[in-house]
């Protein structure tokens, strides 16, 4: 099976060409696939589907081989996978999600796209919560931004052991279903500082839909103005609200191509193809 492994801003993703025959079991396909050891390693695996009212049709599943509903910097390679290899010249396409249809306006460059520009729709932000997890209270926001999030604004967000809290944050029981976490801070109004714990992933460099809830969280809060730049550990993300919607921008980039075997056990299919070709880096072979 041929897979196209991507990533914007280090929040790295495989992709499936699914316009024609889909897998079978694609949840347990999706965690093989996605094991950094004896899989290809990623943060999930997305599907490319044939759009339902739009161009395309993006299917998500996280790492841990559960579905998901929305993913920004996913969208961003899904816009970039589907015109670098010619199965649209249109530059502005329509990508119908789970959540809904999203806009996509790619950034193009010597006839390869290099990111994009994408509608995320309304981020809907509900009354701040007092939470506790690891012995330490939190102030939480949640919000939805086509998926379940909760931003905690905090100092030194370097600082936090995410990977103890992050757990413990995304099962919490007042939560209601298992949440995305952010912690951010606002140096100035035109900068948000991120990290992310992504629910079914775990820590990831960067998070699209999170961008977007700190983005929204602390424009309601007075934190920031109408456009902001959300600085995570892969790389930064431009937001800003139009109207009612936030809308997000940055990089997308393929990192390589390769094949994998549909019936094999993944402890013995360690990158039996994957790292045979190097696009976008420069070219040559491993």
């Amino acid at each position: 099976m041929r897979f196209t492994k991507m990533e914007g801003l280090g929040n790295d993703y495989i992709y499936l060409n699914c316009l024609e025959t889909v897998p079978e079991d694609l949840p347990a396909l999706a965690r093989r696939m996605s094991e950094r050891h004896f899989g290809v390693g990623a943060d999930g695996l997305i599907c490319v589907k044939k759009g339902r009212a739009g161009d395309f049709t993006m299917e998500m599943y996280n790492a841990d081989g559960s579905r998901g509903t929305m993913c920004g910097n996913g969208l961003r390679c899904l816009g970039k996978y589907v015109y670098d290899r010619g199965l649209t010249r249109k530059t502005c396409l329509t990508i119908d999600t789970d959540v809904g249809p999203r806009v996509m306006e790619l950034q193009v460059r010597e006839n390869r796209a290099v990111g994009a520009s994408v509608d995320m729709g309304e981020v809907k932000l509900l009354t701040p919560m007092e939470v506790e997890a690891g012995g330490e209270s939190f102030t939480l926001v949640p919000a939805w931004a086509g998926n379940p999030h909760g931003v905690i604004f905090c100092p030194r967000p370097e600082a936090v052991e995410l990977e103890r809290l992050g757990p413990l944050l995304e099962r919490h029981p007042a939560l209601g279903e298992r949440t995305n976490i952010e912690f951010a801070v606002c140096p100035d109004e035109e900068t948000i500082l991120a990290r992310v714990w992504e629910r079914g992933s775990g820590v990831t460099l960067a998070c699209g839909t999170g961008a977007c809830a700190c983005f929204a969280a602390a424009r309601r809060m007075g934190m920031c103005c109408d456009r902001a730049q959300v600085r995570l550990p892969g790389g930064a993300l431009e937001v800003e609200q139009r109207g009612e919607h936030v809308w997000m921008a940055g990089p997308a980039r393929t990192v390589f191509e390769g094949d994998f075997p549909l019936h094999s056990d993944a402890r013995t299919a360690i990158f039996p193809k994957a790292c045979e070709r190097w696009l976008d880096n420069g070219g040559g072979y491993l």
